[in-house]
């Protein structure tokens, strides 16, 4: 896991920080961002007018918005990925036999990245898109991954990220996470109840290389209405772990 840098650069950890706030307030003006950071109205405007003229962000009618140019590097890193090329034809399949929502997520600096998102005819819609981030110990993807991580690998995931709780079923504790965790490797596959978003379940199984490294995890979401019994414990995870099983032969003879 990377490192804190010893001798940041401030003006880059400041250029990052403005993104991120022009992110989550889904667009803004000098004033409300310079407000949201806690940075002066000036310096927040040098910033943003030297990210527009590299076009990294668009202004119009005094507010100012994330641009497209950093769909190119998104793009580009995501095609670096070994996993993603040979993971999207199987995950359209998956979803339109299943009807579902199913996702293919990778771990990066401690949390998972989703690097694609593919819908069956009645998949629900939420919130995360590709590129979203999210703390791995809540999702079934993510447990997916941490089970096949080293136990002191998983441990520096928490001592840097924590078990933040997102909805009443999260996993907040150490110890309860490392037992789901062993569950998990003995089962092959992860289940999410309601642990992130309220009303949403999800089955998932990690995706290794013929070295037992962890590539990634895929799944299968839904709302719990339709994840029930036999098809949430059985059906779906049977489902879940044929595909992953041909993506890891994909990945080893590609």
């Amino acid at each position: 896991m990377a490192q804190s840098a010893r001798n940041t650069v401030k003006s880059v950890e400041r250029t990052f920080r403005i993104i991120g706030g022009l992110q989550e307030l889904g667009g803004a003006g000098v004033t409300e961002l310079s407000t949201h950071l806690d940075l002066p109205k000036s310096t927040v405007h040098n910033y943003l007018s030297t990210l527009e003229q590299e076009a990294y962000v668009v202004k119009a009618d005094d507010q100012y918005r994330i641009g497209l140019r950093f769909l190119e590097h998104g793009a580009y890193a995501r095609n670096q990925s070994q996993i993603f090329e040979i993971a999207r034809p199987e995950l359209d399949r998956l979803a339109n036999e299943t009807g579902e929502l199913c996702n293919l997520l990778v771990e990066e600096h401690g949390k998972g990245t989703y690097l694609y998102r593919t819908r069956g005819e009645n998949a629900v819609r939420v919130k995360e898109h590709v590129g979203n981030r999210v703390c791995l110990h809540s999702t079934a993807l993510g447990k997916a991954i941490l089970a096949h991580l080293s136990e002191e690998r998983v441990d520096e995931i928490i001592d840097r990220h924590g078990l933040p709780e997102t909805t009443d079923r999260t996993v907040t504790d150490r110890d309860e996470l490392f037992e789901t965790l062993a569950d998990i490797r003995e089962r092959g596959v992860a289940f999410d109840d309601e642990e992130r978003l309220s009303g949403l379940r999800c089955v998932a199984a990690p995706v290794l290389s013929n070295d037992d490294r962890v590539l990634g995890a895929i799944s299968v979401s839904g709302p719990s209405h339709r994840f029930e019994n036999e098809r949430f414990r059985e059906e779906l995870p049977k489902r879940v772990l044929e595909t992953a099983n041909v993506l890891e032969l994909n990945v080893t003879y590609s």
